[in-house]
């Protein structure tokens, strides 16, 4: 009798541990509450996109420059080793023409050819491509690498912007609306179309 009642003892508390496993495990997963307390985590995104502003493009895009920077950003400390980053950006600039800006008064005629002013080209688009564009090193970062990094990619933006102008994206614009442009309003109105920009005085290119 002693030993069906030692096995007995021994089956209950094999039950009881079993029953504290199994119970352990469902409090923990969340599988023992109802439907509306338990189970996975559900993430819902609710959007309110609101237009603003509708703006009419006439900007006619007539040269693009791809650009690739390398920028060392440093912040110089008088104690601590200089906090360095290096990064590889990528970028570009577009040269474009506001024919919005255009009124009939810039169409004349004179003899049997039409002259057609067109607004003074300029540079609508400088950026910095961020998808191609990475960090490739740093150095005594630590908590100051994020501002190091957007820092960093001012400072190329500024730039690409500074050599777009210096290396005549301007005038380049000019060059290309004429050869675009001459052509194509020559067809159209069965005359000799010469295209005239303002006359503004530009730094000369740097050498």
């Amino acid at each position: 009798m002693r030993i069906v009642r030692l096995i007995l003892q021994l089956a209950i508390f094999v039950l009881l541990i079993l029953g504290a496993i199994t119970l352990w495990e469902s409090f923990r997963t969340g599988s023992w509450l109802p439907g509306w307390l338990g189970g996975e985590n559900k993430t819902e995104t609710l959007h309110t996109v609101v237009l603003e502003e509708i703006t009419a493009l006439g900007k006619l895009e007539l040269v693009r420059y791809n650009f690739k920077d390398v920028v060392e950003q440093e912040v110089v400390k008088q104690w601590l080793p200089n906090a360095k980053a290096v990064l590889i950006v990528q970028g570009e600039a577009i040269g474009c023409v506001d024919l919005t800006q255009m009124r009939l008064a810039d169409i004349t005629s004179e003899s049997q050819m039409l002259v057609v002013h067109l607004p003074e080209p300029e540079l609508c688009v400088f950026k910095i491509d961020h998808e191609r564009s990475k960090v490739y090193n740093t150095e005594y970062a630590f908590l100051e690498e994020a501002q190091l990094v957007q820092e960093g990619y001012r400072q190329a933006e500024r730039q690409i912007r500074q050599s777009a102008l210096e290396m005549g994206i301007l005038e380049q614009t000019e060059e290309n609306a004429r050869k675009m442009l001459t052509p194509m309003l020559e067809k159209i109105s069965g005359r000799k179309v010469l295209v005239k920009f303002p006359m503004t005085a530009r730094l000369p290119k740097l050498r």
